[in-house]
C-alpha cells in the first residue's frame, strides 16, 4: 500500500468519524427545523383546522393582505422593531463603554445585574411590570406624581400601551449585547488606543474611529439578533394586555398564537408565520447591506 492510498484511507475515515458526530445535530435540524419550515409552507396553502383540510392556493396569504387586524398588527410590530432595535443598541453600547473602564469587581456586577432579565422567566418580569405601570398604585405614576405629572393609564390608553411595552422589550433584551459588547471591546489590542493617544486623539475620535470599526461585526450580530427578537414579541403582550387596546398592541406572533390554538385556523396561521419570517429576512438582509459586513451569502 501506498502512502498516498493510505492517505486517502485516513482523510475518508476521519471524514466519516466527522459525519458520525454531526449526526444528531443534524437529525435534530432537520426534525424541528426545516421540516417545521416546509410543513408550514404546505399548510398555508389549505384552509387547515380541526376536522377540515380543503386546498386554497395563495388564498390564506390574500384574505389577510384584506384583513384590518392583521395589517394593524404588522404595522404594530414594525412598531416593536423601530422601537426597541434601535434603543436596546444604543443603550448597551452606552452601558458597555461605561462598563468597561470600570474595576473588575464593579464591572462584574454590572454584567450580572444587565444579564439578569435573560436568565429569569419573562413571565414573572411581566407581573413585575404590570405592577409598575399599574394606575393607581404602581411606581411609574409616583414618581412623575413628584413632579406634579400624571397619572396616565399606561397599558390602557391606545397612545402609550404600544410604547410602554417597547420599554419593557428593551429592558428584556440589552442584558445580552451588553456582555457582547463587552467581550468584543476586550479583544481591541490596547496599541490602537496608545497609538491614538500619542496622537493627541480626544476619546470620542478613539471611539468613533477605532472602537465602532472593530466592533462592526458583533454590532451587526446584535442588531440581526435584536430585530428577531423584536418581531417574536409574545409573551408581554400575552401577559399585560392582550393585544388591546383596539389592537394597539397586537403583534404578528400574537395574533398567530391565537389564530393557531385559539381558533383552530392552522393554516391561516401557518401563512402568518412565513409572512412574520420573510419579513425577518428581508430586514435582516438589508442590515447586512447597510453594515458593509464582509458576509457571504
Amino acid at each position: 500500500m501506498t502512502s498516498t492510498t493510505a492517505g486517502r484511507r485516513n482523510r475518508i475515515g476521519g471524514g466519516m468519524w466527522g459525519l458520525f458526530f454531526i449526526a444528531p445535530f443534524a437529525v435534530f435540524f432537520l426534525l424541528f427545523e426545516i421540516y417545521p419550515m416546509i410543513r408550514a409552507v404546505y399548510l398555508s396553502l389549505f384552509d387547515y383546522g380541526l376536522g377540515k383540510q380543503s386546498w386554497v392556493g395563495l388564498g390564506n396569504y390574500a384574505r389577510l393582505m384584506k384583513d384590518a387586524v392583521f395589517m394593524k398588527s404588522v404595522v404594530n410590530t414594525l412598531g416593536f422593531v423601530v422601537g426597541t432595535v434601535p434603543l436596546t443598541f444604543l443603550f448597551a453600547m452606552f452601558a458597555a463603554t461605561v462598563i468597561y473602564n470600570k474595576g473588575p469587581a464593579l464591572a462584574a456586577f454590572f454584567r450580572g445585574a444587565f444579564y439578569l432579565p435573560i436568565v429569569a422567566s419573562q413571565v414573572i418580569l411581566s407581573i413585575i411590570w404590570a405592577w409598575i405601570y399599574n394606575p393607581v398604585s404602581g411606581v411609574a405614576n409616583y414618581v412623575l406624581s413628584l413632579v406634579h405629572v400624571g397619572p396616565y393609564m399606561w397599558l390602557s390608553d391606545e397612545r402609550l400601551a404600544l410604547p410602554a411595552l417597547i420599554l419593557i422589550v428593551v429592558t428584556f433584551n440589552v442584558g445580552q449585547p451588553v456582555i457582547l459588547l463587552l467581550a468584543a471591546m476586550g479583544n481591541i489590542s490596547p496599541d490602537y488606543y496608545e497609538a491614538a493617544d500619542i496622537d493627541g486623539a480626544s476619546a470620542w475620535t478613539k471611539f468613533r474611529h477605532i472602537t465602532l470599526p472593530l466592533l462592526k461585526p458583533t454590532s451587526l450580530y446584535i442588531l440581526v439578533m435584536a430585530t428577531i427578537w423584536a418581531f417574536q414579541t409574545f409573551i408581554v403582550v400575552q401577559m399585560l394586555t392582550g393585544g388591546g387596546p383596539n389592537y394597539a398592541t397586537s403583534t404578528i406572533m400574537y395574533l398567530l398564537y391565537n389564530t393557531a390554538f385559539v381558533y383552530g385556523q392552522l393554516g391561516l396561521a401557518s401563512a402568518m408565520g412565513i409572512i412574520i419570517t420573510a419579513l425577518i429576512s428581508i430586514v435582516a438582509f438589508a442590515q447586512f447591506k447597510l453594515m458593509k459586513a464582509d458576509v457571504e451569502f
